[in-house]
Order: C-alpha cells, then structure tokens, then sequence
C-alpha cells in the first residue's frame, strides 16, 4: 500500500533518532539536493536511445524524499537493504538504487563552515585556513571486508595498528570540533604521513600564508619539517637513557606533551561523532563506496553541527528575560 512510505517517511521526519537530523535540516537537504538528483535523473534517460519521450512511462511512487529518508536511515543505522526495503514497502533493488543514486550528491556537497560556505578538497580547507589559521588533524580507521582469495593486492588492506582489513580516512576539523574535512581515504597498511603526503597536504600548507598550524599526534612526526612547522605534532617521549636528566625538565617536558594533547582531542570527538553514524562501526559494503559513504556522513555531521547551534543560540535568546521598558 502506498501509505506505508508516507507513514514511514512522517515517522523519520519527526523522530530525530531515525537519522540524526533535526527536521529544518531534512528540509534544506530536499530543497538543496532534490533538483540535482532531479537533474541528473533527465540527463541520464535522454543519455540513452529511448522509444518513447522522456516522461511517458510510469511514474516513481518512491519519490525522491522517500529516497533521501531511505539513505539517511541506512548510514545513520546501517541497516541492510532488505531491512530499509521492508519497512518502506519497496523492493531491495529500490533501496539499492536509490542510495547509490543519493550518496554521491551527498558526498559532494563537502563540510559546511559558515554563510553557507563548503570546503569540499584539501585545498578548499588550506585556503580556509588563511582566514582561521588553526586547525586539528587526524586519521580514522574503519574495518572493511577482505577481498577474495587470489585477488592481487590483497594485503593492501591489512591495517598494521589494528590487525585487521581496514580503509582509512583524513579527518580536519577546526578547535573547536567542527568537521572541516573527511576524505583522502587509503588502504589500511598505509601510514598515516605518508596517507597526507600522497594527498598532497604537503605542497598545499608550503603554499598556505603564514601562521597557519595544524596540530597532529605523533603518526605524523616529521610532517612539520617537510611543512615549514604549519604541522606541529607533540615531543618525543623521552628515551631510556634520559631517565638522568632533572626532576624538572621530565616534569615540562610531559606538561607539554599533555598540553599538545589537550588542545588537540576535540579531533577525537569529532572522529566519535561520525562513528556515531553505525555504517562507519563496520562498513559491510562494497570497499568502492566508502569514499562516499564517509564524505557524506561528514557533510551531514557538519550540518548538523551548525544548524544545532544556530538553533541553540535562537532558543537561547528567547529564553531570555525582556529588557525593562524606560520612559
């Protein structure tokens, strides 16, 4: 029955667990990306040799919100096709199809700052940078599934901290947590230096005005000499050997090791924040798809971040108590 999907899409809309989502946020995501899939959608049937006009043949029941709603629900649950095919009353091949037309509008929109503006590349977030010179920088991995027997590469994957099948992504975000890139991703045997070098971050911040640091941990020691210092990663532990030196100077020297890691942990929060999406717990999928997955579980998060603030503050403001009238 076609009341199903309409039942199943007002209960998403207004239950926030569904999706993460406030309800205004949903709303600019139709307004914003519905002409685009819409688009898309006419580019691809006059793309092929059709026997009747473009429009002619059956219309979609499971329109295009319907399959917003589906995707949004199955990267925030990370729900399986047949389940999120079931409760909407569609066939799995619609689900399917649907978020593989979805993700990738999705995934480019990029991480919202401020006014609207999206830092959708490393350089967008470089030249962001030049106006908020700091930054935090870190390395997210997730566990994906192992290719075949016999497949060549097969140990690309195989992640040396975690001793499993992972994929890896780069994650910015500025100080105070708020997502500012989620991409880049690499197999898991790849070093997270090395992960940023082959993304180009390297050329970028020796191009980037000066002043500009990104604090990182200690996977990417020797990044702030190949950048001029714009990378500052914390002090090595003190060898073995050192143990002589003063009461003292050990005493500074882990004061600043643990002030570096203070300022820098908002970035593990953010990091938290998108393995809060349970796609990200265990990606199942297809290893092609989880570049997308994770950029558009990113621009979501920063979305939300935004708009909750905006929504905080305004309720704040209204909360608070008139000024007295003066005659």
């Amino acid at each position: 029955m076609i009341v199903v999907p309409a039942m199943v899409g007002a209960a998403i809309m207004t239950n926030r667990r569904l999706t993460g989502l406030s309800r205004s946020v949903i709303e600019s995501l139709v307004s914003e990306v519905g002409p685009q899939w819409r688009a898309r959608h006419r580019d691809r049937l006059a793309s092929r040799t059709r026997r009747r006009r473009i429009g002619a043949d059956a219309k979609h029941r499971f329109g295009f919100v319907d399959r917003l709603l589906a995707t949004l629900v199955h990267l925030r649950h990370g729900l399986t096709h047949d389940v999120v095919a079931a409760w909407f009353g569609v066939h799995r091949s619609t689900i399917s199809r649907s978020i593989a037309e979805i993700r990738p509008l999705l995934a480019e929109r990029g991480c919202r700052v401020y006014d609207g503006i999206r830092l959708r590349t490393l350089a967008d977030v470089v030249a962001y940078l030049g106006h908020h010179p700091q930054a935090l920088m870190d390395a997210t991995e997730v566990r994906v599934r192992r290719p075949i027997a016999g497949r060549s590469g097969r140990d690309r994957f195989v992640s040396g901290k975690a001793r499993l099948n992972t994929m890896k992504a780069l994650v910015i975000c500025d100080p105070l947590g708020r997502l500012l890139f989620c991409g880049e991703t690499r197999p898991g045997s790849m070093h997270d230096i090395t992960q940023a070098r082959t993304a180009g971050l390297v050329d970028l911040l020796l191009q980037a005005p000066l002043g500009v640091q990104i604090l990182a941990d200690a996977g990417y020691q020797g990044l702030g000499a190949d950048t001029g210092g714009a990378v500052i990663t914390p002090r090595p532990k003190p060898r073995k050997r050192q143990t002589s030196l003063p009461p003292s100077v050990i005493a500074a020297h882990e004061a600043t090791r643990k002030r570096h890691s203070s300022q820098r942990i908002r970035v593990e929060h953010a990091i938290g924040h998108l393995k809060n999406w349970r796609i990200l717990g265990r990606y199942h999928g297809r290893r092609e798809s989880f570049d997308a997955s994770i950029r558009a579980i990113a621009g979501l998060l920063s979305e939300h971040q935004h708009t909750d603030r905006i929504e905080h503050n305004a309720r704040r403001i209204r909360a608070l108590p008139a000024a007295p009238h003066v005659r």
